[in-house]
């Protein structure tokens, strides 16, 4: 199935702009950048909303600006009022399990302990969706995590990050038109 809907997990607020738990975010904003598009406040979207055509098809991007862990309010108000179908959205988040410098394509799962999955999952009651991994790598101790994903990366590490964000975008199309295979094949190559 064709995506309808992109979404770029972070938090709001300048003060998390760089950090790596905004990585999908990232992602959705330089779509929306290279695509010429610009973002509207949405209040009833609970986010930031555009719309972009990728391969003739006419996709909506969403930034949530609520909180990473009540994303999931922010992506069932825009897939509800354009009945979108969580078969046809793709999430967009950090990865904790894909070193810097990688991205995936995934479809279903679970939440794997990241907040904003969490919270898609339980306001959409599905697993059901897509997702877009972008790698960041782990700390090395699970207590560090909270402060590691609120930080910034390092220059060399955001150089990795940037890198998969440009293979992404370069797969994106083929992903939104539902080639899911020639998509991964571009991202895994």
């Amino acid at each position: 199935m064709a995506i309808q809907l992109i979404v770029g997990l972070g938090n709001p607020g300048p003060q998390y702009a760089d950090t790596r738990h905004n990585a999908g975010a990232w992602l959705v904003e330089s779509l929306a950048k290279q695509a010429g598009v610009n973002f509207s406040e949405q209040k009833k979207f609970y986010g930031l909303h555009a719309r972009v055509a990728l391969q003739g098809q006419e996709c909506h991007l969403l930034l949530p600006t609520t909180f990473m862990n009540r994303s999931g309010q922010a992506i069932r108000a825009l897939a509800q009022f354009y009945k979108i179908p969580p078969e046809a959205i793709l999430l967009v988040h950090d990865e904790l399990d894909l070193p810097a410098g990688t991205a995936k394509i995934k479809w279903d799962g679970g939440h794997g302990g990241h907040n904003g999955l969490r919270d898609t999952i339980a306001h959409l009651g599905t697993h059901g969706f897509y997702r877009l991994r972008i790698g960041i790598g782990h700390p090395g101790q699970r207590s560090e995590v909270v402060d590691y994903v609120l930080h910034n990366p390092g220059k060399l590490e955001r150089e990795q990050i940037d890198l998969a964000l440009t293979k992404a975008l370069m797969a994106l199309p083929d992903l939104v038109k539902g080639d899911e295979q020639k998509a991964m094949r571009i991202l895994h190559g």
